[in-house]
Formats: C-alpha cells, sequence, structure tokens
C-alpha cells in the first residue's frame, strides 16, 4: 500500500526503476541521496523507514552549513531497490532525466536507541510530528541533521538543517558532483544514455525502450478527438462576466516536463465572447475594446460560440509585439494588428474551464479559423523553459509564460499553476504629475511615478524618456482635466532631489494631477529609496485602474513551482485586497479546499440560492472569500448567532445558537451558555476564513455577530441606533439617518452609518468596550429621544408594531447581550443579494437605495473605498457619561422649549 502512488505514476514497461526490494541490511537504517536532472536539477534524500525509502525533493542539494535552510518538498515513498538506482528514466515518463547515487549509508536517530526496529519506531513517531532528528554517516554527508515540516509554505513543506557539530562546513558540498557508485558525473551519466546503470553494473538499454522515447516524442501529433474532448464538459450557458485568470511573477525561469510555455506578449489582455449574431472585445476591467474592429470584424466571420482568451498587439517589421504603437493605434496605417489567442473557456455550450490546459489548447487549435493571420493561436513550446527563457532574451521578448499542462481555468484569479518570468523589468505606474524644465520646449520634461500601497499613492520616481513630440501633446491634453494643486501622494516626495546618478538640481517644480492615469515602464533596478532607476516610458494603459497599480514584487522560483506541483486544487495565491480572489471554480459540484490549514468540503454548488437573480451557493461562498479581509475584523472573538438558510432565501429558515459537537473538530473557538434548562451548550465564536466559510456552508447567508467580543461579553465595542421603517419611503430612512447624524454631531459624537442591506439603516458609535449593554441602551435612547422630537410626524419609539402606526420604529433596545445585527459587509437574503455596506455620510442623500451595493459590486466598491467602518472598532471610544449628560441637557431644554 505504501508504494500505491509509486507504481501509478510510471509504466514499469517503459522505465527500468525497480517495483519492490528489501533492505539488505538487518542491523543498521540506510539513506541514499540522487542527484536528479530531470525537468530541472535536484536532489532527492531518502530515509529507509517502515520499509520503504521516505523521499523528499531538495531542490538545491544538501547543505553542510548551519546557516543554509534547504527547502525540501515531501514527495511518495520509493522502494528500497531505489537505493542503488542510477541512469536515465526515459523522456516522457514521469521524472524522465538522469539520476546518479550522489551519496548514499547508513543513519539512525540523534536519541541514544538501540536496535533497528525501535530506530524505526521513534523515527516514524518524529515524522508523524513534522520533525525528524538524525545523523547521518555517508560518504558525504556526516553528521547531525534535521527535517523540520513547516508552516504557510505548502503542506508537504519541510526544510533540510545541518546541526552544528565537527562536520558542520561553509564550503559547498554539492561541489562533489560524483556518483559514489560509478563515479560518473551527471554529465557523463547523460552522454552513456543508451545504458542504465542497474543492480551495480551497466546494461545495455531494451530496444523497445529506445522506441518507447520515440513514439513518446511523437504522441502530440495526433488529431484531436474534438468530440471526446467536449463530451468531458458540463454544458452550461455562456459565462456573461468573465475576468481573466492572472499569473503569479518569478524571479528566475525553470525546467518541468509538466508545464509549458509560452510568449508573454506584450499587449492588452482582451477577452472575446463571438456568438453568431455578435462580437464584444473587452479588456481585462471591461473596457470595449472597440477600436481595435479589424479584429472584430474576423471573429464575426466565424460564425460560431465561443469565448476566447488572448492579448492584443501589433508586431514590428521584426514580428516583436509593439506597446507603444499598440496604444497609438487608429488604422491599419499605424501597424500590423494582431490578436494572439492562448485559452478557449466556453465554446458551443459547453464550459471548458474545468479541463487541463493541454485539453483546452487542442479544442481551440481544432476550432479556430485559420484564414487570416491577423488572429492566431499563440504558440505553446514543450521545451525545457530555461533555454525557452534564454532564447526569448536573445530574441528581444518582454518575457515567457509557464503553464502547468493540467491546469484549470479560474476566472479573477491569480494562480500559481500560470507563471510569468520577465526579460525586462516592466512596471505599471501611476502618473501622479510631471516637471517643465525651464528652456524647453516640450509639453514636459519628465512624469512623476507612483504606486499604491493599500490606499497610499507612493513615489516611485521620475520618467523623463521614451516620449516622441506627438506623444506628449496627446498625454497633455489628457492632463490637463486632471491638474490640481495638492500632491497625490501620502508623503509629498522632493521629485528634484539630488542623487548620485543626477547630482544636480533641475529646478523643475511639480505639476500635480489627480491619480487616475496609468502608464508602463521600463527600469533597470529599484534603490534603496524605493526609486526606480533608469525608467524608460512604454506607453499608456487604458486597460487598468490606477488604484489596482501596486509594485509587483518576484516571488521565488523554487518554492512557487514546488507548491503548485504539490496540490493543484489549492495553488491560488492569497491575492492583496485589490485583488478579486475566487474559491471554487465553476464546474464541480462538490470541491475541498484547504484554508488556513483546514480542510472544507463545499457541496451543491450550482443550488440557486437567490431564485429571481439566478445567485447560487457557489457564488456566495466566492464572496465571502473575497470580501473575508473586510468581514473577519466584525467577526472575529464574537459569539455568532447562525441564521441558516439551506435551501435559499425561499425556503425555510431557522436560528441556531449552539454548536457543542456538530462543528468540525479544528472549531476550537467557542462561547459557553446555559439554557434556562439547565443544560451546558456553546456559541460559535467568529475567527478566521475557514470559519466563516464554514458558517456559509451551513446555508447563513447572513453573518450575525454580538456587539461585544468575548474578552469582554458584557461590554459592548459599540452602541447601534437601528432604523426600522414600516410604511415609510427610503427617502423618510434617510431623513432620519441624517437626524441621527445631526444630534450627534451636536455632541461631538463620531458616528458610522451602513445599509442594513434590507429596508432600512443602521448607524453605529464606537463605545471601546469601556461601557456596560444597560449604558450602551441608555444612551441610544436618550439620542433617538432626540431624533423623534425632531421629526415625530414618520417615527416612533414604540416597540410594538400596532402600535407605531406604521411610522419608522426608532430601535435603540438592540443594545443587549446577545443580540444581533447583519455585521458590515454581510450578504443578505433579500433579492438582489443585497449587502449591508458601510457607507460615507456624503452618500447618505436622497437617491440612495439597497439595490445599489449587491453580491456582484460590492468587491470592486471596497477596491476603490477601502473599509469606511474601521473607526467602529477604534480603541478608547467616547466618555459616555459626559456625553449622555450633554444629550439630556439639550432634550432637557427642548421640552421645555
Amino acid at each position: 500500500m505504501a508504494l500505491d502512488q509509486y507504481r501509478k505514476k510510471r509504466d514499469f514497461k517503459k522505465t527500468s526503476e525497480p517495483k519492490a526490494g528489501k533492505s539488505v541490511d538487518k542491523k543498521h537504517l540506510t539513506f541514499v541521496v540522487q542527484k536528479h536532472d530531470a525537468s530541472r536539477l535536484h536532489y532527492d534524500f531518502r530515509l529507509e523507514m517502515a520499509g520503504v525509502l521516505k523521499s523528499w525533493a531538495v531542490p538545491k542539494g544538501p547543505s553542510t552549513n548551519p546557516q543554509t535552510k534547504r527547502l525540501a518538498m515531501m514527495v511518495e515513498d520509493h522502494p528500497m531497490d531505489y537505493r542503488l538506482f542510477e541512469g536515465i528514466i526515459p523522456k516522457g515518463q514521469y521524472g524522465g532525466g538522469t539520476v546518479i547515487v550522489w551519496d548514499e549509508g547508513t543513519y539512525e536517530p540523534i536519541d541514544a536507541i538501540k536496535g533497528k526496529k525501535a530506530q524505526e519506531k521513534h523515527l516514524l513517531a518524529q515524522l508523524a510530528k513534522g520533525s525528524l532528528k538524525f545523523r547521518l554517516h555517508g560518504q558525504k554527508l556526516k553528521g547531525e541533521y534535521a527535517l523540520v515540516k513547516t508552516q504557510g509554505m505548502g503542506e508537504n513543506s519541510w526544510l533540510l538543517i545541518k546541526h552544528q557539530d565537527d562536520f558542520a562546513s561553509k564550503s559547498d558540498i554539492t561541489k562533489k558532483d560524483q556518483s559514489v557508485l560509478s563515479g560518473k558525473t551527471i554529465e557523463k551519466m547523460e552522454k552513456s544514455s543508451e545504458k542504465i546503470w542497474e543492480n551495480g553494473h551497466e546494461q545495455k538499454k531494451a530496444a523497445d525502450e529506445q522506441l518507447t522515447e520515440e513514439v513518446t516524442e511523437t504522441t502530440g501529433e495526433k488529431k484531436t478527438d474534438l468530440a471526446k474532448l467536449l463530451k468531458k464538459a458540463p454544458k452550461t450557458p455562456a459565462p456573461t462576466k468573465i475576468k481573466p485568470m492572472k499569473a503569479v511573477l518569478i524571479d528566475e525561469p525553470f525546467d518541468d516536463p509538466d508545464w509549458v510555455y509560452e510568449v508573454k506578449w506584450d499587449g492588452y489582455r482582451a477577452i472575446a465572447k463571438v456568438t453568431k449574431d455578435d462580437v464584444q472585445l473587452i479588456s481585462r476591467n471591461n473596457i470595449s475594446f472597440d477600436k481595435y474592429y479589424p479584429i472584430i470584424d474576423l471573429l464575426k466571420e466565424w460564425k460560431i460560440n465561443a469565448i476566447i482568451d488572448g492579448e492584443l498587439v501589433v508586431l514590428n517589421d521584426k514580428g516583436l509585439a509593439d506597446f507603444g504603437a499598440l496604444q497609438n493605434w487608429r488604422s491599419e496605417a499605424d501597424g500590423n494588428l494582431v490578436y494572439y489567442i492562448f485559452d478557449i473557456l466556453w465554446y458551443e455550450g459547453k464550459n471548458l474551464m474545468g479541463l487541463p490546459l493541454v485539453e483546452r489548447q487542442a479544442i481551440l487549435a481544432d476550432c479556430l479559423p485559420k484564414h487570416d493571420d491577423r488572429i492566431r493561436q499563440s504558440k505553446v513550446f514543450a521545451a525545457r523553459g530555461i533555454d525557452f527563457f534564454d532564447a526569448a532574451e536573445e530574441v528581444g521578448l518582454e518575457g515567457i509564460m509557464a503553464k502547468k499542462a493540467d491546469s484549470l481555468y479560474t476566472p479573477d484569479a491569480r494562480s500559481k499553476e500560470w507563471l510569468k518570468i520577465k526579460v525586462q523589468r516592466r512596471q505599471e505606474v501611476v502618473i501622479a504629475g510631471f516637471t517643465r524644465n525651464e528652456g524647453t520646449s516640450k509639453a514636459f520634461s519628465a512624469l512623476i511615478m507612483g504606486v499604491y500601497e493599500g490606499k497610499q499613492l507612493r513615489y516611485v520616481g521620475k520618467v523623463g524618456t521614451g516620449f516622441t513630440d506627438k506623444l506628449q501633446r496627446e498625454m497633455m491634453a489628457q492632463f490637463k482635466p486632471l491638474i490640481t494643486s495638492k500632491s497625490p501622494f501620502a508623503v509629498d516626495p522632493d521629485v528634484d532631489k539630488p542623487s548620485r546618478f543626477r547630482p544636480q538640481r533641475l529646478g523643475a517644480k511639480p505639476t500635480w494631477l489627480k491619480p487616475m492615469l496609468v502608464g508602463e515602464v521600463n527600469f533597470a533596478e529599484i534603490t534603496s529609496e524605493g526609486l526606480f532607476r533608469q525608467a524608460s516610458f512604454k506607453g499608456m494603459r487604458s486597460d487598468k485602474k490606477a488604484k489596482e497599480v501596486l509594485l509587483e514584487t518576484p516571488s521565488d522560483t523554487e518554492t512557487t513551482v514546488a507548491e503548485a506541483e504539490e496540490k493543484p486544487s489549492s495553488s491560488l495565491t492569497k491575492a492583496p485586497k485589490n485583488e478579486r480572489r475566487t474559491l471554487l471554480n465553476p464546474q464541480e459540484e462538490t470541491q475541498v479546499r484547504k484554508i488556513n490549514g483546514k480542510e472544507l468540503k463545499f457541496t451543491h454548488l450550482s443550488k440557486v440560492y437567490w431564485p429571481d437573480d439566478g445567485i447560487t451557493k457557489r457564488d456566495m461562498f466566492n464572496f465571502y472569500y473575497q470580501i473575508a479581509d473586510y468581514i473577519l475584523p466584525y467577526l472575529k472573538d464574537r459569539p455568532m448567532s447562525l441564521n441558516r438558510f439551506p435551501n435559499g432565501i425561499n425556503g425555510p429558515s431557522f436560528y441556531q445558537k449552539d454548536i457543542k459537537g456538530k462543528a468540525p473538530d479544528w472549531v476550537t473557538k467557542t462561547y459557553p451558555y446555559t439554557t434556562s434548562e439547565g443544560e451546558h451548550k456553546a456559541y460559535l465564536v467568529g475567527d478566521d476564513e475557514a470559519t466563516l466559510l464554514w458558517m456559509a456552508s451551513l446555508g447563513c447567508i447572513e453573518m450575525n455577530p454580538w456587539f461585544s467580543r468575548i474578552q469582554s461579553p458584557d461590554s459592548p465595542d459599540y452602541c447601534v441606533i437601528d432604523l426600522d421603517p414600516d410604511q415609510n419611503t427610503f427617502e423618510e430612512v434617510i431623513q432620519a439617518a441624517q437626524e441621527v447624524k445631526n444630534v450627534l454631531d451636536g455632541i461631538h459624537v463620531p458616528c458610522y452609518p451602513k445599509t442594513s442591506g434590507s429596508t432600512g439603516m443602521h448607524i453605529y458609535i464606537p463605545l471601546g468596550a469601556k461601557y456596560s449593554y444597560e449604558q450602551s441602551q441608555l444612551f441610544a435612547k436618550v439620542i433617538v429621544s432626540l431624533v423623534h422630537e425632531r421629526i415625530p410626524n414618520f417615527t416612533s419609539l414604540e416597540r410594538k408594531v400596532k402600535s407605531r402606526k406604521g411610522k419608522m420604529y426608532l430601535d435603540f433596545l438592540q443594545n443587549r447581550p446577545a443580540a444581533t445585527l447583519a455585521g458590515p459587509y454581510s450578504l443578505r437574503p433579500k433579492p438582489g443579494a443585497t449587502v449591508s455596506m458601510p457607507l460615507l455620510w456624503d452618500e447618505v442623500k436622497p437617491g440612495l437605495t439597497m439595490r445599489d451595493f449587491t453580491i456582484h459590486n460590492a468587491v470592486d466598491r471596497l477596491k476603490e473605498t477601502g473599509d469606511l467602518f474601521k473607526g467602529v472598532l477604534a480603541k478608547g471610544g467616547i466618555d459616555l457619561h459626559k456625553t449622555i449628560q450633554a444629550a439630556q441637557g439639550i432634550l432637557t431644554n427642548s421640552s421645555h422649549e
């Protein structure tokens, strides 16, 4: 059973790797380190344990320096006979490449334990705990080592660490590059590829193995069985809104046979929605690309129904993409416009996003019309990635793409299964202003550049090259309406500061612009001050919003590739707040995801929760995953009242308080309570994304947290005024909210409004957990009494509905222990999938409606506004005693009048 995974990955008719084997040393445990030049060079570290070789792939190889910690990815167990395997694994087979035995010997646990069986038992216990400590007796590696499981780097990630002892050294042990069995290096073994070193001697490779390699190289040339591939895809309507899947930037190229490589085109990303009657060509931010009419006209000739993904470019006379020419393209006279298509997402009623990339590419190749080379399929290269990158650099391309061959298409997600490696250092920047030197005839001398860090714009330098006079005049026409006297930066930069590259000040004063335009630049490096050096302007980016421009920092290649290969279904990166993340793909009805290290199962994903709007359970999960960073501060450490709608908003619903014995084992945060019958029960307590999504999996469309946290359960963090209309118009709700604001402004109390997501509004007042619920309720009562006195015609303080006579209830009684309201950013079980949305007070005015904020636009709004409600959780709060006295004084005076 231990070798099942190993055997499933190999065809033993095509590879001479061993199937099994037993230990030959009855007294000692053995180990081996094999140097393996497959898709990328690495070392396989294997320890005998429980009759197999427990194995880790170590990309950079072992180190004898205790200060150097090597990443080690645990892989499948290998058979004992693998200990002496050397030679060539045929191309096309799993791990295809050259193997030598770099080191081998015996080992034992550091703890003094006698007997091989006792040592194995001890080591297996350490393995289960994620911390192995052992002593090696190899021909190269000697002394004490540890293998320690890591947190946050992937489920199978470990670190191989050398302990400080007599064998510790700062020298590079991997420079000893010969096999301890054959004396060959990897290069010499590769040259003798007609032979395999097996069982201690060289054997002639079998003729059928040589033939297999030749067949494997040509199997990709077989004609695609389009019908068979399409049969695998589910039938769905054409998706209405798709944002492209995005790639993670890494720092260097790599080789891996499980990945394919493409050119990274220097243009505009474009999704084409093609029907037999119409064509839409749109940018990644849903901007129409109508100006590129020749491509649209060609797509209209297809007469098929499909959604495709690609890149619009203008090619120069060398066949390279010219981004500046694309930006200035107006007609065919401006350059050779080409649409490179690299993916197909939907075709003739079939959703293809759940098929592996290579199958989608095969379908694309089959259905792509080939009558005009202005629309082309972007070529896929099953090459060595490093060689491909070197060729791209030599040709002068922007970079290359590496895509896992079996990757699914996940819209609007940044996935580690798609990687980009840049030849040139490129960065999108916000154009924050310009300078103009004295005496120049140019429209401007340099652009002032910025990137966003959170909500704040940070200065990254100036760019003064890459402009033609014509381009400057066109850009100045865009600048003029945006000129402002105020700097857009959080900290005003000294844009004319001397440096070692420019020791003299030029005396050019900045002209600031509202930060709305985006450009793209090349640069040589980023200085220690965070400024771009030797920047050159490449063009404007009309397809990206300024607020989305962040400094793009490359991820480590080894770690990123290892994590993507380890578990494809969990390879989505946690995107920053300005990126849209997708948790669940649109194909499978049941999906398992690991969130915060906890495994969650999501079922019946196509169940429609909002029937009139066609919004599904899957949509709800993806929304809460995307909104998690914003909603969690208002749920964390608060007991939750679970309002469950297991069959959607039109089905029966019920409240659940107790989760004792009903939650997954990983749910450890609960809050105890005792019923009137003396039963001991427990509330769920808000914690992390996993907890949020588990609540959603119960059918909790809305999130209902307490006003207080478990650290101070009797002291609410805020007081709430709940405006609950009856027969009122929403205009009257707005008027009542404005009156609450006027009252609170009069006694210098901050307050924060949000829509309820239903019919009313909630106004929160921060208390800082300094007062009791009773005090909070008294304060709320005084405030609503003042409001009611000012607008008595359509408000009421009567708790009973009949007594209100159709007027709006100014509810102050919500301020009591265990009472809950739908929290900020919570969905509501109402038509339209409305969201309880925090507002600026400037937005609380006639024309505001509940339908302004829904599951469809809430995430995009937050990209622009950030968390408007965070003042509610501010420490300190108000001085309630003085505030109540002031409010009561106003109430007394007004009653005398």
